[in-house]
C-alpha cells in the first residue's frame, strides 16, 4: 500500500505576529456591520425616548471613533485570541503562543490602546505594561491554514459573568431562570445593549468556553439547531421584558442577541454558562 504524506504548509511566526498586531488595533477602532445594523434597527424600536437617544449616541460613537481612529471605548480589553491551526500547517521561526503574545504587544503600544493586565493578580497587581499575556484558546482543525480571531474583552461585561452547575431535572425553564435573573441583577453595569453568549452542555470549562466562543457569531443569526434557536428567542424576549434598557436608563433593548451553544454533557450534570458582551462587541478576525 502506498502511504501518500501530506503536504506541510509553512507559516512564518513573524507574520502572525503582525496579523495579530493589526487584529488588535482593528477590533479596538472598528464595529463590524452586523454590530452597527443591530444598533440602528434597536433605535428604530425602541419604545423609550431616552433609550432611543442612549442608542444614537452608540452609533455616532462607533463613527467617530472610525473617523478619528480612536479606540471605541476606554477599556480596550483583555486580548483574548481564538487561533484555528490546521494539522497541516507549520509555524516557522517561532513559538506559536510566543508570537501571539508578541502581536498583541505590538498591536497595543503601537496603536497607543489602554494597556490593563495586571500580574499578581490577588495581591501587588502590577500592570504588565503591554497587555500581555493574551488569553489564547487554541482548535486543531484540518487544513494547512490558521485562523485567527481577536476577541478585546472588556472587565465590565466580563465581570458579570455567570456559571451555575444545574441539575438535568431544572432542563429548559431552569435555564432561562437562571439567565433571566443574571441578567436583571448585572442591572446596567455590563454596559447594555447586550449580547448574552450562552453555553449549556460539556463540563464547567468547556461550558465557559462555549459561551465566550458563541460572541462570535454574526448578531442575531439564529443556531441552526431549532431547538436552540427557540430558547434563544424567548431568552431576548425575556430580558427585554426586564425594562433595564440601553445603558440602564430604560427602555425595551436590554439585549441585542442570545447566542446559544450546547454540547454533550454526563448524565448527571447540567452546567449553564452566561458570558456578558456589552454593546461594543469588538473582534476582528483573519487567515493565514
Amino acid at each position: 500500500m502506498r502511504l501518500i504524506t501530506p503536504k506541510i504548509r509553512e507559516i512564518k511566526a513573524k507574520d502572525i505576529a503582525d496579523t495579530v498586531a493589526q487584529l488588535c488595533q482593528r477590533a479596538n477602532l472598528g464595529l463590524d456591520e452586523d454590530v452597527l445594523t443591530a444598533l440602528k434597527q434597536a433605535q428604530q424600536r425602541e419604545e423609550s425616548p431616552l433609550g432611543k437617544e442612549i442608542l444614537h449616541q452608540l452609533v455616532e460613537n462607533a463613527r467617530i471613533a472610525e473617523d478619528k481612529n480612536l479606540p471605541l471605548c476606554q477599556d480596550c480589553g483583555s486580548a483574548v485570541i481564538f487561533l484555528e491551526v490546521g494539522q497541516d500547517a507549520h509555524v516557522v521561526g517561532g513559538e506559536l503562543e510566543a508570537v501571539v503574545g508578541e502581536g498583541v504587544r505590538q498591536g497595543y503600544t503601537q496603536g497607543y490602546l489602554r494597556k490593563s493586565m495586571v500580574s499578581q493578580p490577588f495581591s501587588e497587581r502590577k500592570n504588565t505594561g503591554d497587555n500581555t499575556p493574551p488569553i489564547i484558546h487554541t482548535e486543531i482543525v484540518p487544513g494547512d491554514h490558521i485562523r485567527i480571531v481577536c476577541l478585546p474583552k472588556g472587565a465590565g461585561s466580563e465581570n458579570m459573568s455567570r456559571l451555575a452547575m444545574l441539575r438535568p431535572g431544572d432542563g429548559r425553564e431552569g435555564i432561562i431562570d437562571f439567565v433571566v435573573r443574571a441578567v436583571d441583577e448585572a442591572g446596567a453595569s455590563p454596559c447594555p445593549p447586550l449580547i448574552i453568549g450562552l453555553g449549556i452542555g460539556a463540563t464547567s470549562e468547556g461550558a465557559m468556553l462555549l459561551a465566550k466562543k458563541a460572541l462570535l457569531r454574526p448578531i442575531g443569526q439564529p443556531n441552526p439547531d431549532p431547538e436552540i434557536a427557540a430558547l434563544e428567542n424567548e431568552l431576548l424576549s425575556r430580558i427585554n421584558d426586564l425594562g433595564i434598557g440601553p445603558m440602564g436608563v430604560g427602555g425595551s433593548t436590554t439585549a441585542l442577541a442570545v447566542h446559544a451553544e450546547a454540547r454533550p454533557t454526563h448524565i448527571a450534570c447540567l452546567p449553564v454558562a452566561i458570558n456578558f458582551q456589552c454593546h461594543c462587541s469588538r473582534h476582528k478576525e483573519a487567515r493565514l
